[in-house]
């Protein structure tokens, strides 16, 4: 086998039917043909490693010997092939030491009076200059000095790969001496590394690859670098070479962003005149905004890179180094100062965890003979959800507030698949409408809370206490006294709420109050909120959507920097700002106190909720599209009913249902990030996969069960 290939040894490729030995001294080679004589031949180096590409092309059972392996020298790399002036690519997984064989080479080129540049192209991992861009410096004595960036404000460059290859192409053109060396990314697998390779050859006038392994490991992109018409070398990293760990990584990364950024001052620009550009966060959610790594630019040209503080109305405010040049438009895509403080990729909206379980008369809930469908189960934030009977059968979504003894319930279908624990956690359930479906279940609920003193509060339509107060009246309760389960029933009347009380054991249903509906909300505490809007389903329907707080997460960077330790103080912190109480003092651990708001602009950092939306039966109107659109906007997971296909769209009209076609096109009208269909039509119990074909065919956000397969 090939291993070594330095000025003056050549250990052979064993197995061979020639082998090939470097003789020391001048340019000589041993050629031992068959092993049955052996001649002496005087080669360059360069001319020796055409013999062996020779030689390993014969071994066709191993093509990855094809390419010839040289150490991480930089002395001897570039005696063997940076003789002249040329433009290198160095590619490999991360750990194999890529950026230090870079810093190596580029010193050694300097102490021999050579020129060189190197275009860092890896924007997570830089070997120096601004993560999240590509970076194009010049090497000078023992430091790199940086001539140009371009800002990608991203370090993905594997989901990134055409704006990475743009700026590799423009900065790469600008370099017309000396060598250049091109710091590849660390994306060496799947798709992404295949299209890298052979983009990065090609945008930067490549001549010649390095390809670093680690010792006994197959250079990764085998067939990719075989093919490339350029010449290939494997290159044996240093054992010493390691990955560095995750936070270790972002450390560093942090640190010369800071550097970037030291001296930095706030700058507040209108983004009302600014054209937004690459991946920008939704402007109606301002929480989503804080933190974001941006560029402001002039065409393709990058003025300056800058981290957003807070968008206020249509103004933003950065963190900019001094540049008072005008702007044209900005760029946003995934990076983001984290809570820790260190810059990393924003969190994936649709992050969470989701999924279908078996049919919901599989265990753990107890077997019926009602066949449901599979089971979407999953996380949305701080929320688990579970649609309890599956696709087919009563709608009844179970939402737990994660590390609370809570629950709530969007609609209240059939319920003997949830425990009856779950009822006495139950603070609050939202109805749709009062069909048998979808308010059956209310029975179970009423008997579970049997002996529960704490109140329960059911939302609907107008006509939802006259409802709840006939089921309890239907119950003979001689033996309750005034221990019967008590419920306040909330209308939503146009913009207005009637709050209705009824206890079991009490006749009749009682109006408490009247109150306004802001914007439809219907519920409001300090952790969320939800509202609600109504829509024709021939009777009144309501869809309702749950909008977490913003999520506040403590600096832990800055917290160490100023010696305060953690404790309840941070709760009270969190409380405070959640009501809106930023005046309050708050004593810290050291003995001082300081406002709430003075604390939270240095300590804090405010990330949006993940907003639930749920909307079903409703007829399929412009009226009804336009309410739902506005309502359920930006939401991170909507369920929606989709009852059902484009062939039977006449049935969907005479009983005000919707289509797969419109399910999938409110979904991507309101731009949610996740479409959960149910609530589907019996006769397409045996196989639902017509009606998540037909959503899939035009959403690009529909999640569809594993079982599934679509062509």
């Amino acid at each position: 086998m090939l291993r070594d290939v330095q000025a003056g040894h050549v250990p052979v490729f064993a197995g061979c039917a020639e082998s090939v030995q470097w003789l020391h001294g001048g340019g000589r080679c041993r050629v031992d043909r068959h092993r049955e004589y052996s001649e002496i031949i005087d080669f360059s180096q360069k001319q020796l490693l055409d013999v062996l590409c020779h030689h390993q092309d014969m071994a066709g059972d191993r093509p990855h010997l094809r390419i010839p392996q040289l150490h991480a020298d930089p002395q001897g790399l570039i005696d063997v092939m940076l003789t002249d002036d040329r433009r290198v690519l160095l590619v490999g997984p991360p750990g194999t030491g890529k950026s230090t064989l870079v810093d190596g080479l580029a010193t050694t080129l300097l102490q021999r009076g050579r020129s060189c540049h190197c275009l860092g192209a890896d924007p997570g991992s830089p070997l120096f200059g601004v993560p999240g861009a590509v970076c194009l410096g010049r090497r000078e004595l023992t430091t790199w000095t940086v001539e140009v960036i371009e800002a990608l404000c991203t370090l993905d460059a594997g989901r990134f790969r055409l704006p990475l290859m743009a700026a590799i192409r423009r900065l790469s053109a600008t370099v017309d001496d000396g060598v250049l060396l091109v710091d590849g990314p660390g994306v060496v697998r799947g798709v992404a590394g295949a299209e890298l390779l052979s983009a990065m050859v090609d945008a930067a006038g490549i001549d010649a690859v390095l390809v670093l392994a680690h010792a006994g490991r197959t250079p990764p992109l085998q067939q990719e670098l075989q093919a490339l018409p350029i010449e290939v070398y494997a290159v044996a990293a240093v054992p010493e070479a390691s990955r560095p760990g995750k936070r270790a990584r972002a450390s560093r990364r942090t640190g010369l962003w800071d550097g970037y950024l030291a001296g930095a001052g706030e700058r507040v620009l209108d983004i009302r005149q600014l054209t937004l550009t690459g991946t920008p966060p939704p402007l109606d959610v301002p929480a989503s905004w804080t933190g974001r790594q941006v560029a402001l630019l002039d065409g393709v040209q990058t003025l300056a890179m800058g981290e957003v503080l807070a968008l206020e109305a249509e103004w933003l405010h950065l963190r900019l180094p001094d540049d008072a040049r005008p702007v044209r438009s900005l760029l946003v895509r995934d990076a983001t100062r984290h809570a820790d403080g260190r810059l990393a990729t924003v969190e994936r909206f649709v992050a969470d965890p989701f999924s279908y379980l078996p049919k919901a008369d599989v265990t753990p809930y107890a077997p019926t003979p009602a066949m449901t469908g599979p089971r979407p189960v999953g996380r949305v934030g701080a929320l688990s959800v579970c649609l309890v009977n599956g696709v087919f059968g009563d709608p009844l979504l179970h939402v737990r507030l994660r590390h609370r003894r809570r629950s709530l319930l969007f609609d209240l279908g059939e319920g003997a698949r949830l425990p009856a624990r779950i009822a006495h956690q139950v603070s609050d359930v939202f109805i749709s409408h009062a069909h048998v479906d979808h308010i059956a279940g209310f029975l179970w609920l009423l008997r579970s809370r049997i002996g529960e003193t704490s109140l329960c509060r059911l939302y609907g339509p107008p006509g939802l206490a006259a409802n709840i107060d006939g089921l309890v009246r239907g119950i003979l309760w001689d033996r309750v006294g005034d221990n019967g389960p008590r419920f306040e029933v909330i209308e939503l009347h146009g913009e207005e709420l009637h709050r209705y009380t009824v206890q079991a054991g009490h006749p009749g249903y009682t109006l408490v109050e009247e109150t306004a509906a802001a914007d439809g909300v219907v519920m409001a505490e300090a952790g969320f909120r939800v509202r609600a809007t109504t829509l024709d389903h021939v009777s009144p329907v309501l869809a309702y959507v749950l909008e977490p707080a913003q999520e506040i997460n403590i600096r832990k960077d800055r917290l160490k920097k100023r010696g305060l330790p953690p404790g309840p103080w941070l709760g009270k912190l969190k409380r405070y700002l959640q009501t809106g109480r930023i005046g309050v003092r708050i004593a810290l651990p050291d003995g001082s106190s300081e406002h709430v708001q003075t604390l939270a602009n240095e300590l804090v950092l405010v990330s949006p909720g993940k907003k639930l939306a749920y909307a079903t039966d409703f007829a399929d109107t412009p009226e009804n599209r336009a309410r739902v659109v506005d309502l359920v906007r930006n939401a991170h997971t909507l369920f929606c009913e989709s009852t059902f296909c484009e062939a039977e769209s006449d049935q969907a009209k005479r009983t005000a249902h919707i289509t797969t076609r419109t399910c999938a096109e409110i979904a991507e009208a309101a731009g949610v990030a996740r479409l959960v269909p149910f609530h589907f039509s019996r006769r397409y119990e045996k196989d639902p996969t017509a009606v998540y074909a037909e959503i899939a065919a035009n959403s690009r956000v529909v999640v569809v069960p594993e079982t599934v397969v679509i062509d």
